[in-house]
């Protein structure tokens, strides 16, 4: 059976291989937004994904 993970063994792992923020601190989380554009050839939608690093400073902006 795997062993259960509790929340000091998460913030453990992410000191060890996450990377913080410079300005505040944090571990950041990365979040993935999909935005749809407009084909200026044909006129057809599509999809670009794009991952974005989030902490405390910038939460503000990306989640609006």
């Amino acid at each position: 059976m795997a062993k259960k993970q509790d929340f000091v063994s998460k913030t453990q792992k992410l000191a060890r291989h996450g990377k913080s923020c410079p300005v505040c601190g944090e571990f950041y989380s990365h979040v993935k937004t999909v935005n749809m554009i407009a084909s200026d050839k044909t006129g057809a939608q599509r999809f670009v994904e794009k991952n974005i690093a989030v902490c405390k400073c910038n939460e503000k902006e990306i989640y609006g």
